[in-house]
């Protein structure tokens, strides 16, 4: 009954996790979850008061697919200011959010056949769907600290190549690709006629001395091979809301757009205008999350390291740790299912992200239960000694 691609797509761990840990809890478990891939903090209230506006209003019917015009040209111009890159309004399509914005992008450009480089580890939705757009991934190593290398890129390319997926800041592991790095990939992917998806999601999570910088923005050559894929969740804890954005080169979004006719049409109407005020309004609220981010970001990392049987890089962006598993003799799943059941703290294995002796923690959570998680977590590492 099921299709032949549906039967080769892998359910999402951190997804299941989460519903895994969201059910303890209903049946009376005092579950921590550390597994979260969204901000604790509540959506800002002036975009809640823009959609109650749009409710008020009647902007409840279609809008066109691609998005209301008003809100693409504000993604423009902050496009513009915020990732030094021009785009015309006309270049920009509005989403379902940003794994919707990526899913278009793979169907609008891949090919039966053609591979994906991908840096592991990778966050979990890449790799299925490269696979439903019927093309292949092809798992590229990073260094010691996660970092994603032009070389290691190079070496994987074949004739079938076509597109790198560059994630910066990063999901799982909160690496940044520097300026330099993004020169070498930009390099190599105009040497050898590639596209290259830079998924900014995380874009505005850095931290220390780090910056963050769009490869679209080096030169105007990258920027033609570039397709930016973002969305509202992560910066303005609009996960929920469900929209995200793609910006690229003409021909290709004129494609989305079709191709999204299609499947969802437009993102939902009330959404659009709360968007729109996010993009327009006070971003307070996002200097208040980082710096909120930033302290817990430290003090995870500081107790992770005081655990014998894990040790944790410092993440330079995002929202989550990930430290390696340090002789304990058990694999990431194990690991998460055994601490889910009994220490009632949720993570996410580090398998699903192509790496099986790591572990996922977010940190966007309250500071109350981060500490509370890592004393369960110490005692459980403690256990498997």
């Amino acid at each position: 009954m099921i299709s032949d691609k549906l039967k080769g797509v892998s359910p999402s761990l951190t997804l299941g996790i989460a519903a895994k840990a969201k059910k303890m809890r209903k049946e009376g478990a005092h579950v921590i979850n550390l597994s979260a891939g969204e901000p604790d903090f509540p959506t800002p209230e002036n975009v809640k008061k823009a959609a109650i506006k749009a409710l008020d209003d009647d902007f409840t019917y279609y809008t066109p697919t691609s998005g209301i015009p008003e809100l693409k040209e504000a993604i423009a111009e902050k496009l513009g200011s915020f990732n030094n890159v021009n785009y015309e309004p006309e270049q920009i399509s509005i989403s379902c959010g940003g794994k919707h914005s990526l899913f278009n992008i793979m169907q609008a450009i891949l090919n039966p056949g053609d591979e994906v480089l991908l840096p592991v580890p990778y966050w979990v939705s890449y790799p299925e769907q490269i696979k439903l757009a019927d093309a292949e991934p092809v798992f590229v190593p990073t260094d010691s600290k996660y970092k994603i290398r032009a070389e290691f890129l190079e070496e994987k390319i074949t004739e079938r190549t076509k597109l790198i997926i560059l994630n910066s800041p990063s999901n799982p592991a909160g690496t940044i690709c520097d300026e330099s790095e993004l020169n070498k990939i930009s390099q190599i992917v105009l040497d050898n006629n590639l596209f290259i998806i830079s998924d900014e999601v995380y874009e505005v999570f850095i931290y220390d001395n780090n910056k963050h910088v769009s490869i679209a923005s080096l030169n105007q050559e990258i920027y033609t091979k570039t397709i930016i894929s973002n969305a509202f969740s992560k910066t303005y804890s609009m996960t929920g809301w469900r929209v995200g954005y793609t910006a690229g080169p003409s021909e290709l979004i004129n494609a989305i757009n079709r191709f999204q006719g299609h499947v969802t049409s437009n993102p939902t109407s009330i959404a659009q205008k709360a968007a729109l005020e996010a993009l327009l309004g006070s971003q307070d609220c996002v200097k208040k999350m980082v710096d909120a981010f930033d302290k817990r970001r430290k003090y995870m990392v500081e107790r992770l390291n005081g655990i014998v049987g894990l040790e944790s890089p410092l993440p330079e962006g995002a929202f989550y740790a990930f430290p390696k598993i340090k002789n304990l003799d058990i694999h990431s799943m194990e690991f998460a299912e055994r601490l889910l059941e009994e220490a009632k703290v949720a993570l996410v294995p580090g398998i699903a992200f192509g790496l099986d002796e790591s572990l996922r923690l977010s940190y966007a959570v309250s500071q109350k239960d981060i500490e509370e998680g890592l004393n369960r977590i110490e005692d459980f590492c403690d256990k498997l000694k």
